[in-house]
């Protein structure tokens, strides 16, 4: 069977450039790839097609070559299109394509990157008002300092892997596919350590709670977090170190209640101050007091809002409000003098008053007439 033109088989004009060869090559490679098509075997088939072409036009002299004699510059002898480095090629082709899918590139004398930490911090209302440098210890793992994080022992040092020759991987082929692994020997870094320091054991690390200064900005809120760069745990062997992760909660208060920047509170205010208006003085946030002016004939759940005096919006120079709900407290324990006052004001209580228990009752007696009238 004759074999299809090899732009055909990328669909490119004989003119793309070295872009489109790539982008068209991995777009229907993709597609084709056996492991995303297990048991097909014409996909196996146009995959194998695919890399055969995108390895002929992709390089400059055999594009040359196949531009000007077509499939016979490569069919002399019965030899391979490839030459002898066929399984280094296809190798270097799916590493290209595919590394990012399996994880990206491995190098020889890859360093390991230090695990990401996390510590839970709680703070005050206060706290979290006026911000604050928190001090903390954090359980880690830090460089070890005898070997400076190489794992070797002081005065040595590790030596390229043998089995990999320092590239951390090894190639083995199955049939047509020439399949990479990490290198079991040094396990992928491409050095192997003869003698390992005594204090880390080769690790490059070591166990220690290390103390840090944790600057906790004014305005933050419950699950806020903060990112320390670097301060997580070492790296294996000179790797970067991870990142600290603080999740911060603020703890409930006993007078405040906040949501986002702005404060609520209840007020307890005597029913003579709601009935016939007047003053009260509230706690804010800031650790002051604000007045509050309160109208004649202020009903239990009214709510004033007192502007600026909420909590620090974060990165900005503004503040939230507070709401302020009064809460009507009836008496108790009333002397004889002040229920006959009360008895008093009661037999002069004009019930032509627009009150709130006025419009209440007036709503339950239409209800229960209605009722009356459903039963009838």
């Amino acid at each position: 069977m004759a074999k299809r033109d090899y732009y055909e088989v990328l669909g490119v004009a004989r003119s793309a450039g070295e872009g489109e060869l790539k982008s068209a090559f991995r777009k229907a490679a993709m597609k084709h790839h056996p492991d995303k098509n297990p048991g097909d075997a014409s996909a196996e088939a146009k995959f194998k097609e695919l890399n055969e072409a995108y390895q002929i036009l992709s390089d400059p002299e055999r594009r040359a070559a196949y531009d000007r004699m077509g499939h016979a510059a490569f069919e002399q002898g019965g030899g391979s299109p490839f030459g002898n480095d066929f399984g280094s090629s296809m190798s270097d082709i799916f590493e290209d394509f595919f590394g990012d899918i399996l994880g990206g590139r491995r190098g020889g004398g890859r360093a390991d990157r230090g695990a990401d930490l996390r510590y839970n911090m709680e703070i005050t209302l206060d706290d979290a008002f006026k911000g604050k440098v928190a001090e903390i210890r954090v359980p880690t793992s830090i460089v070890c300092e005898p070997c400076r994080g190489t794992g070797a022992k002081a005065g040595t040092s590790a030596r390229t892997c043998p089995t990999c020759k320092g590239a951390g991987r090894v190639r083995a082929t199955q049939g047509f596919f020439t399949l990479e692994r990490g290198c079991p020997s040094c396990g992928g870094r491409g050095e192997v350590i003869e003698q390992a320091c005594p204090n880390c054991g080769g690790a490059g690390r070591t166990s220690r709670e290390k103390a840090l200064s944790v600057n906790i900005p004014a305005g933050v809120e419950d699950g806020t977090r903060i990112r320390l760069t670097g301060e997580g745990e070492a790296g294996g062997r000179g790797g970067p170190a991870g990142d600290l992760y603080i999740f911060l909660s603020v703890k409930p208060h006993d007078f405040f209640r906040r949501e986002g920047a702005d404060i609520f509170s209840r007020i307890p205010i005597p029913f003579t101050v709601a009935a016939l208006g007047g003053n009260f003085e509230v706690p804010t946030v800031d650790g002051g007091k604000t007045r509050v002016k309160v109208p004649e004939g202020t009903q239990s759940g009214k709510q004033f809002r007192i502007r600026g005096k909420g909590m620090p919006i974060l990165r900005s120079k503004d503040m939230g409000d507070m709401y302020v709900q009064a809460v009507v407290e009836t008496p108790t324990g009333l002397s004889k003098k002040q229920r006959d006052i009360l008895e008093e004001f009661a037999k002069t209580e004009r019930h032509d008053i627009d009150v709130m228990s006025e419009g209440f009752f007036a709503k339950a007696k239409a209800f229960w007439d209605g009722l009356g009238k459903d039963n009838s």
